[in-house]
């Protein structure tokens, strides 16, 4: 039997082409397979990139499209006219848990005094705690107040800066923002002569087509208009239409009468002067317990105005030891506790302001209590 024999070769001939063909076979295999997996990554990749953007995108512009909704809303209603009479409430500022602005409340709160007859509100104001809010805190209250008012309350902010031209600023942002007139305060810190705070009141007056109202509070802020100086503002300019006096001085309301006739509406802004101001003939009041007893304020000032005097001494009487809070240091903390006490709104304040506390607080809720019961009989 012939035994086979093997050809060298022919064997490495043959080994070397099947080498090569599997090589070349298993590249091609790997090749496909890696391009369709680096494709597939890429596919991936570029999808999550593009659907990041498109969600940044639509985000940003959702986000964008919801303030300015809220501002056109607030600036959908025209400017409710302002007659710079009644009960008109320098609103307080509520705050959250974080001590941010608790805008939800500030809405509530503002459409509850409306039901009571308000005859404007006032935001931003010593007792709205306007110095402890940045700019953009301050024109969204404005934002918010003008929306809670539907076009049919007047808001009249109060336009307080360190500097006048930040004070011209917040005159213009709030005329923008729908408000029917401006609360015009003295500049922060700075007390100068009369030569500089008539350049200030005269600066952010003339900046402005809205009416004003002057703020007079030398207590507070250093600085006194007389009578004689408030006439040569209001003969210069036509936009200045009433005057809040705070001095605590009820014959001011007389003395400025005297030279300025009906040209000027006068408002009483010390709570515990009311009855005196009207009766000396003041035509509004710029109230602080409002925030609190709406009702029984508005019955105060309306018995006042209408000459119902044994009425009115009586609920004067009742509620004199809570108006009288409104004008001691801690008047923020008193007022925010009546709002507490009866259920609307909390005792937060904003730094460096801190809430009262230990025998203080309850000594102040103790009062608070006992006023309010009798602030409310018949």
């Amino acid at each position: 039997m012939e035994r086979a024999t093997s050809n060298p070769t022919s064997n490495a001939t043959n080994n070397r082409t099947n080498n090569a063909t599997n090589n070349r076979t298993n590249n091609a295999t790997n090749n496909a397979a890696n391009n369709a997996a680096n494709n597939a990554a890429n596919n991936a990749a570029n999808n999550a990139a593009n659907n990041a953007a498109n969600n940044a995108t639509n985000n940003a512009a959702t986000t964008a499209s919801k303030e300015a909704a809220g501002d056109a809303a607030a600036r959908s209603c025209a400017p409710a006219a302002i007659r710079w009479e009644g009960v008109m409430p320098a609103v307080t500022t509520p705050l959250t848990e974080d001590y941010a602005v608790d805008h939800e409340f500030l809405e509530r709160h503002v459409r509850w005094l409306r039901s009571f007859g308000m005859s404007a509100i006032i935001p931003l104001g010593s007792l709205g705690e306007g110095a402890t809010l940045r700019g953009d805190e301050r024109r969204a209250v404005i934002t918010t107040t003008v929306r809670a008012c539907d076009g049919e309350t007047p808001v009249v902010p109060a336009i307080s800066a360190l500097s006048t031209a930040e004070a011209i600023e917040q005159a213009e942002h709030a005329r923008a923002a729908g408000c029917s007139g401006l609360m015009v305060l003295p500049p922060y810190v700075h007390r100068g002569s009369w030569r500089e705070m008539e350049a200030h009141f005269t600066a952010v007056i003339s900046a402005t087509a809205l009416p004003c109202m002057l703020y007079n509070n030398p207590i507070a802020y250093g600085t006194d208009v007389k009578p004689a100086q408030i006439a040569a503002l209001a003969e210069r300019h036509a936009n200045l239409v009433a005057v809040k006096e705070s001095s605590g001085d009820v014959r001011r309301i007389t003395a400025i009468r005297a030279l300025v006739g009906e040209r000027l509406r006068l408002c009483v802004g010390l709570d515990d002067a009311v009855v005196e101001g009207v009766r000396a003939g003041a035509d509004g009041w710029v109230a602080g317990v409002v925030n609190a007893l709406p009702r029984e304020s508005v019955a105060l000032f309306e018995g006042a105005r209408a000459g119902a005097r044994e009425l009115t001494d009586a609920r004067y009487r009742r509620i004199l030891p809570l108006l009288r809070m409104d004008t001691v240091p801690e008047f923020v903390q008193l007022i925010k506790l009546m709002q507490v006490a009866v259920e609307m709104g909390s005792a937060r304040v904003r730094a460096p302001r801190l809430e009262l506390s230990g025998a203080a607080r309850a000594r102040a809720e103790a009062a608070i209590r006992a006023a309010i019961q009798e602030a409310r009989e018949p």
